[in-house]
């Protein structure tokens, strides 16, 4: 008869089931679109530091954004990539635990920085005359530290439960990377109270903000609707719908994977979900941030010129 080990020495993760040739030239894709969210997300950190035009609450919390998008592509995209190039899926128990806390703090926390930004908005559109009064450099400063306090112990919560679980011989872990709900499938113990609390924190994190989110939006299109001017509609309209799109791809990928009941034939699914999460995501925000921002683009200019000179 085995013996059930409590440390699993290492999990093996499953990933796609794929040639090696194809491993090896998804690799070369993915190398190229994190370094391009890497170089794209220190491109507006580094436009946001240099030009004082935007040392503003809204691009405060877009800096926060810029810095969570890097992170939680680099908590697990560097492994897969290891993984892919070197034709072995293992990872050891330590580096799973560490994976796990790193992106779920990260998911986490753009969750908590999103509906920040749209209460900034928020104040911006619907009390313009008030609005330094009220986004005061101190509540920003609030605002992005409670987000980040509230993302680290949602984080802890799940990895305390993660760490009480036993695991037995190298469990395969049908993921690219430690998520969490795909490593609870292979621990040997009862895992209904990890269960129950990934829910209700997913629940807590997602629908949440996403609740307050549609409340500050739906107040804003009717602030939007009493502006006369059209030009005027359409520059608050243009400030808001970049922060929509982030919003819409964000939540509803994330709402699709952990709130949606899971009937066991959805595992590709989430994999691919999950990709877009990790690959697209990051780079979407510093595109439609600086592609639809004019501000953004004239920090851009201005650096360039300055480069020229």
């Amino acid at each position: 008869m085995g013996v059930n080990q409590s440390w699993a020495p290492e999990f093996i993760l499953v990933g796609f089931p794929l040639s090696a040739d194809m491993e090896v030239l998804l690799c070369g894709v993915f190398s190229l679109l994190y370094v391009s969210n890497l170089l794209a997300n220190s491109m507006i950190l580094g436009l946001i530091w240099l030009d004082v035009r935007l040392h503003t609450p809204m691009y405060f919390f877009l800096s926060h954004l810029a810095v969570i998008d890097m992170s939680y592509s680099s908590s697990n995209l560097p492994k897969l990539l290891e993984n892919l190039v070197r034709h072995k899926k293992n990872i050891s128990y330590v580096s799973c635990a560490a994976q796990l806390f790193l992106y779920l703090t990260f998911s986490c926390a753009e969750c908590m920085i999103l509906v920040v930004m749209s209460y900034d908005r928020y104040v911006a559109i619907c009390q313009p005359l008030h609005y330094t009064v009220i986004m005061t450099w101190r509540l920003c400063m609030v605002l992005a530290i409670t987000s980040w306090i509230c993302a680290f112990l949602l984080a802890l919560g799940n990895l305390i439960f993660f760490l009480r679980l036993p695991y037995c011989g190298s469990p395969e872990v049908n993921f690219i990377f430690c998520e969490i709900l795909a490593v609870l499938k292979v621990a040997c113990g009862d895992t209904w109270i990890n269960k129950v609390f990934v829910l209700s924190s997913g629940a807590f994190i997602l629908l949440g903000p996403l609740s307050l989110m549609l409340v500050s939006y739906v107040r804003i299109l009717l602030a939007i609707l009493r502006i006369k001017s059209k030009e005027g509609r359409s520059k608050a309209f243009s400030t808001c719908s970049s922060h929509l799109c982030v919003v819409g791809f964000y939540f509803g990928i994330a709402m699709m994977i952990y709130l949606v009941p899971d009937n066991g034939h959805r595992d590709e699914q989430k994999k691919v979900l999950t990709l877009f999460y990790v690959l697209f995501n990051p780079l979407l925000n510093p595109l439609v941030y600086s592609l639809r921002n004019a501000q953004v683009q004239a920090a851009f200019n201005k650096a360039l010129q300055r480069q020229r000179t």
